[in-house]
């Protein structure tokens, strides 16, 4: 029987399977999400050696940018685009190569899809459901406001988020994921687990970005 195996990959699972915000709220001063056209992101990504015990560079970059707005429903989203490179051996856990794109806005500290599905929260540290597998429910959580965090692309003061997974008999799975978010400059930072290990398999680091 093969063994059933769970991703918590940062952008696309959720999309379909987060809770539902109300679209009626709206903040158009704030910008902690750094939701502006022109603004730039560059994340590396690090695969985790079972041998040395430590994360190697695979060369993997993403190179996220927003491109422009679209009006869904009466509501201006942000247009991602992600271009993936260096991932010609399909890296699990990895983005493939190409293009990608995603709508978003912020709604009151929630960052959103345009189907109205919650991508990170960063004032709400109630547990939301982002995913019901039937052999397990996944949860994302705030758990900090004031996190501090390096990476590539400096130190940061961050809201830091972790995605766990409750199986069907009640107990927690083994793997956490985490999601830092810093006020004024977006994501710098995410891992993606198998459900199964306690270590990621794979952490995504900012390296560099331009915000307005």
């Amino acid at each position: 029987m093969k063994r059933i195996v769970y991703a918590f990959v940062f952008a696309f699972l959720v999309s379909s399977c987060a809770t539902d915000t109300d679209e009626n709220f709206q903040n158009p001063d704030s910008n902690f999400y750094a939701l502006t056209v022109g603004n730039q992101w560059v994340y590396k990504n690090y695969k985790y050696n079972n041998s040395t015990q430590e994360y190697d560079e695979i060369n993997v970059i993403d190179s996220v940018s927003i491109v422009g707005t679209e009006l869904v429903n009466g509501n201006t989203y942000y247009k991602f685009r992600q271009l993936t490179t260096g991932n010609e051996n399909g890296v699990a856990f990895c983005n493939p190569n190409g293009e990608h794109f995603e709508l978003l806005r912020d709604s009151v500290g929630y960052l959103i899809w345009e189907t109205g599905k919650v991508k990170y929260a960063n004032n709400d540290f109630s547990a939301r459901t982002s995913a019901e597998l039937g052999f397990a429910t996944i949860y994302d959580q705030l758990v900090a406001v004031d996190n501090e965090i390096t990476v590539e692309a400096g130190t940061f003061e961050s809201t830091y988020s972790q995605r766990y997974a409750i199986q069907s008999n009640g107990e927690q799975a083994n793997a956490l994921d985490h999601f830092f978010y810093v006020d004024g400059i977006g994501l710098i930072y995410d891992t993606s687990s198998l459900m199964s290990e306690e270590i990621p398999k794979i952490k995504r680091r900012l390296v560099s970005y331009v915000v307005q």
